[in-house]
């Protein structure tokens, strides 16, 4: 199973506007539109619970979202197995269960807990980050205080529009 990070950044490396955790505020058209194509095809997302509270995504019969969370009964009402489930795996635990029942594709899309967390195992094969022509000098990053030390390497890079928003695709180089 191939597990891939997805995310917009400015060119300062940073995932909200100065704390606001609605991306969709200051991303452009373009790189709105490719996330829900990923969203329309991949059948296995990955998000932590402050991503889900800022914008509660509601199930979809044509993939499953899970939700990591220390607390998974708190989202019980939300909770529609197979569609929509809240877990306290960790990712060893859920990368190892998705892969077993046949995932080909896992995508992690939202919180630097997340993001970190998968990163610090080793855990992630690609990263597709769009990278957007602004500078916001205060907001969170995508990955939070961890020392990590991983290399990428360039698969591919578009400018989508005149201001020159870029989709990249990284592969991880695996140690």
């Amino acid at each position: 199973m191939k597990t891939i990070l997805v995310f917009v950044s400015t060119l300062d490396g940073k995932v909200t506007k100065w704390g606001d955790p609605h991306v969709q505020s200051w991303s452009s058209l373009k790189d709105q539109d490719y996330f829900n194509k990923i969203w329309n095809s991949a059948r296995l997302f990955i998000m932590g619970s402050n991503t889900f509270n800022a914008d509660p995504i509601k199930p979809a019969s044509n993939h499953l979202l899970v939700i990591m969370t220390r607390e998974p009964s708190k989202y019980i009402n939300y909770e529609t197995l197979g569609q929509l489930e809240f877990r306290n795996d960790s990712p060893i635990e859920l990368t190892l269960q998705f892969a077993n029942q046949g995932y080909e594709y896992m995508f992690l899309v939202g919180g630097a807990h997340i993001a970190t967390s998968f990163l610090k195992e080793q855990l992630v094969d690609e990263l597709w980050l769009t990278i957007e022509p602004k500078i916001f000098g205060v907001g969170g990053n995508f990955v939070i205080e961890e020392k990590l030390d991983i290399n990428l390497q360039l698969l591919s890079c578009e400018s989508v529009n005149k201001q020159g928003t870029l989709l990249t695709k990284y592969s991880v180089i695996k140690k």
